[in-house]
């Protein structure tokens, strides 16, 4: 059954699009048909992470709206087999429900496993946008305090839009820290948000140098937080996996 994920976070800065980028490759390279949308409006980036700024054509409100139809709009990858992608429009799209629930219809009738929504960063107007049609979400956050602090708001948000299965993803851990006790933070985001974790992804430079390229990190590395990604993929498949050693 095809899932729609929402991925969100309380502040900029967490690695949202950086995972959204790598866990629908990681779960294209498992033979699953996924799109990712990105649903920063304005502001986005999806496109170039992956290395398909000159590929994406058609928003997700074109198709949203009847303009044209998903099987036309979504870009294909072109290294990564069943990787589709919506770009956003410039400016937040008046759609209705019933036209996102279009969208959602297409995304079923086109045979996709999983949709995957880069939403944006705090509370803003989109969040309700993307949870008429969301079946579940990603929280992703940072260890430090105002990331969770945030974490937490907008998994509150998230649960008000009806949103039933929220996980969190704790990113950019330093394993350095973590031996010297940062680990707690860890519990701390678990504890204060309220939602089951998902995974934890070690900061790992190797994140922005492919993203600054346009490669995914989850292609061209075999470890840290490319394994990561990789892990959040199979959980996602509902295969159980123990957190990575840091």
């Amino acid at each position: 059954m095809r899932k729609i994920i929402l991925v969100a976070s309380g502040k900029g800065g967490t690695g949202k699009t950086s995972l959204t980028a790598a866990v629908g490759t990681a779960l294209a390279g498992l033979g699953k048909k996924v799109l990712v949308v990105d649903g920063d409006c304005g502001l986005r980036n999806l496109d170039l992470v992956l290395g398909m700024s000159e590929l994406a054509v058609f928003t997700f409100a074109d198709v949203a709206r009847g303009t044209v139809s998903l099987s036309h709009a979504a870009a294909a990858h072109p290294t990564t087999g069943g990787l589709y992608l919506l770009t956003a429009p410039a400016d937040l799209p008046d759609l209705t429900a019933s036209q996102m629930r279009s969208l959602a219809e297409q995304t079923e009738q086109d045979g996709y496993d999983y949709v995957i929504i880069d939403g944006p960063a705090g509370l803003p107007a989109e969040l309700s946008l993307y949870a008429q049609i969301a079946t579940q979400g990603i929280v992703v956050t940072m260890p430090d305090p105002a990331s969770i602090r945030g974490a937490e708001r907008v998994a509150r948000r998230m649960e008000d839009e009806c949103i039933m299965r929220i996980r969190l993803v704790v990113n950019r851990v330093r394993p350095r820290l973590v031996r010297y006790g940062v680990a707690a933070n860890i519990d701390d985001a678990i504890d204060t948000s309220g939602l089951q974790l998902l995974g934890i992804i070690p900061e790992d430079e190797d994140v922005i140098a492919c993203a600054g390229s346009g490669k995914s990190v989850v292609s061209y590395k075999k470890s840290g937080a490319a394994q990561a990604y990789r892990n959040i993929a199979r959980r996602l498949e509902g295969e159980r996996l123990p957190l990575m050693r840091l």
